[in-house]
């Protein structure tokens, strides 16, 4: 216990010390005015090269696997999060310090300097829980404020590598801005849409049945939510073609949500969120754009969102989220709509007017392009999987993976140990996620989770 004071203490004046400094740095480096064409067309030097890839690498896999290890009560959570903390500090001024192209002024440096409020609360909040004390008052609210910061981590991350990507190649400025904030904001919500049914369809099956609401009454909520694009699409006194079908697009989501929402209550399935998907996909299949490159890419980011909505479908209809009764296939099959969601995300944010006249002035064909988002793609749901299995083998949940885990390495239930389940009571097997029913009326058996206690934890 000293020693821990100790430690605090020390960081605590060290942190003191450095935020003047800081501050004094993050006010000597604007952009604004040493901005001219010489500095704009200089090459990148290799500090902000390492700035960036040190950033993405922190804050896309470290900090995110720091919180899956905090949720999941790892012993690896304190020094995986105090490592990517120090990173980011040496990243911070490495953003600061590079010689070779300068950028205007932009929502990436400014949320630079705001990050550093998370990352100082979570410093400071997680030296105080290893204290131990004030354990009946502050304590539980330090617990909840440090899990709720740690779990934004994510979010913020993306947001800040988003910005950066526009700063460095200097979009969505002018009469661009509102196109980057649909193409942008709603592929996000894509891509989170489909990294949030991961979740739910792998190791969430046990916060949902406490829930007490089918998946798709949360599904029918997120895209209700989701509809921004009602009151952000028409600017100005006329309406052009692409006003209309976005904002048309904004009143399906939120008209199909309460639909799916009042057809979803009392633990019913309906299909109604994968309509919704594939009439998005269809209608965005169709949209006229000036360039042929930005027609194809369209296209197929329509015919990757229908696809989404389709295997939804399928996967409701037909297979149960344990797949006791339906083999290999339908374990294999529960990734496709979260990959296909997060693929059409990646390829709508791809599909700016600035990023598809860049591709069309460098000569590089649709196929390539579109291939090139499919391998990010590929790589971001890797991430994703590669985090829900961390959670399901770490920590709390290391015990019971390996009690339940061959000496082969196969679960008893599923390949890969990423679900682990255990029967559901007779009581309880119509409870959630039923089957669609067949004529029959033949009941279909279920599992239940194993892992996912929603206690208190101090990511």
């Amino acid at each position: 216990m000293a020693l821990a004071r100790v430690v605090y203490y020390q960081v605590l004046g060290l942190l003191v010390l450095m935020t003047p400094w800081l501050s004094t740095m993050a006010a000597a480096h604007s952009h604004a005015n040493e901005l001219n064409e010489e500095n704009a067309s200089k090459a990148v030097d290799s500090i902000l090269w390492i700035h960036i890839f040190l950033q993405a690498l922190i804050w896309g896999v470290l900090f995110p696997a720091g919180m899956v290890f905090g949720i999941a009560k790892s012993r690896w959570h304190v020094p995986l999060q105090s490592t990517g903390i120090a990173l980011t500090l040496g990243g911070y001024i490495l953003g600061h310090s590079h010689k070779g192209r300068a950028f205007l002024a932009s929502a990436h440096g400014t949320m630079a300097n705001l990050l550093l409020i998370p990352i100082l609360t979570q410093l400071f909040l997680g030296i105080y829980l290893k204290l131990h004390i004030n354990e009946q008052t502050l304590r539980p609210w330090a617990v909840r404020l440090h899990g709720t910061v740690g779990k934004s981590y994510p979010i913020l991350g993306w947001t800040q590598m988003l910005f950066g990507a526009i700063t460095f190649r200097g979009y969505c400025r002018g009469g661009h801005l509102g196109q980057c904030l649909a193409h942008y904001i709603m592929g996000s919500g894509f891509i989170a849409y489909g990294m949030i049914m991961a979740i739910l369809l792998l190791v969430g099956e046990a916060w949902v049945r406490r829930s007490g609401r089918s998946p798709e009454w949360w599904d029918s909520w997120y895209l209700s939510f989701s509809a921004v694009n009602t009151f952000t699409e028409h600017r100005g006194s006329s309406w052009s073609v692409k006003d209309m079908q976005h904002t048309i697009l904004g009143v399906l989501w939120w008209t199909g949500g309460a639909l799916g929402i009042f057809l979803a209550r009392n633990n019913q399935r309906t299909v109604i969120p994968s309509i919704i998907i594939i009439l998005t996909g269809w209608a965005m299949s169709e949209h006229a754009q000036a360039l042929m490159i930005s027609t194809r890419v369209h296209a197929l980011f329509g015919y990757t969102l229908g696809l989404a909505g389709v295997t939804r479908i399928i996967e409701i209809c037909f297979f149960v989220p344990t797949f006791a009764n339906s083999g290999v296939a339908g374990k294999v099959f529960r990734h496709l709509p979260p990959f296909l969601l997060v693929s059409a995300g990646i390829l709508f944010m791809s599909a700016t007017d600035e990023e598809l006249e860049f591709v069309h002035e460098n000569e590089m064909d649709h196929v390539t392009y579109i291939l090139i988002m499919f391998c990010i793609s590929f790589i971001l749901y890797l991430v994703t999987v590669s985090l829900i299995n961390l959670y399901a083998t770490s920590g709390r949940n290391a015990s019971s993976f390996h009690s339940r885990t061959h000496p082969s390495g196969y679960d008893d239930t599923v390949v890969g140990g990423i679900e682990l389940r255990t029967p559901l009571s007779a009581s309880a097997a119509n409870k959630w996620y039923a089957r669609v029913p067949s004529r029959s009326g033949e009941p279909v058996r279920e599992q239940q989770h194993i892992l996912g206690e929603d206690d208190d934890d101090e990511n």
